[in-house]
């Protein structure tokens, strides 16, 4: 059963990614399932750091743009937002070149928190980096 309550197509989400700091390291929509969101980021000079890696900052922006644009799909956005109230990330493996995935799932959906889990991984199914993202949804005015 799908959890979205405002879902957006990809084209959709991808338009709406336009001059944002996701567009700036080249993140893009990539796959979206009843229950998930999916995202692809290059390990490129712009997400890196300077020893040539995959930089915590890049992969950090990665699951938080992922979890809360998962986050706004699961609200009424006629008469709700989100905003961010913790991230925790945790780097297993290091980048150097290719791709990352995010796969963004709901732990909890409650009326006024959610909490999302968030996979990274790499073109092997190697798990790079673990998150979760904690947003707070509000009323809007």
């Amino acid at each position: 059963m799908p959890i979205w309550k405002s879902p957006q197509s990809l084209e959709e989400l991808r338009e709406r990614a336009e001059n944002t700091m996701g567009q700036h390291l080249e993140m893009e929509f990539v796959e979206l399932g009843e229950d998930f969101l999916k995202m692809k980021m290059p390990v490129i000079a712009k997400t890196k750091q300077p020893m040539g890696l995959l930089h915590g900052g890049a992969t950090a922006a990665l699951a938080e743009t992922i979890g809360s644009i998962s986050a706004v799909m699961c609200v009424d956005a006629e008469r709700e937002s989100i905003v961010g109230l913790e991230l925790n990330i945790n780097h297993v493996r290091a980048m150097k070149e290719g791709f990352v995935f995010a796969t963004c799932k709901p732990f909890h959906l409650g009326r006024t928190t959610h909490v999302w889990n968030i996979e990274i991984k790499d073109e092997k199914e190697r798990l790079v980096s673990v998150a979760r993202l904690t947003t707070m949804v509000i009323k809007k005015h």
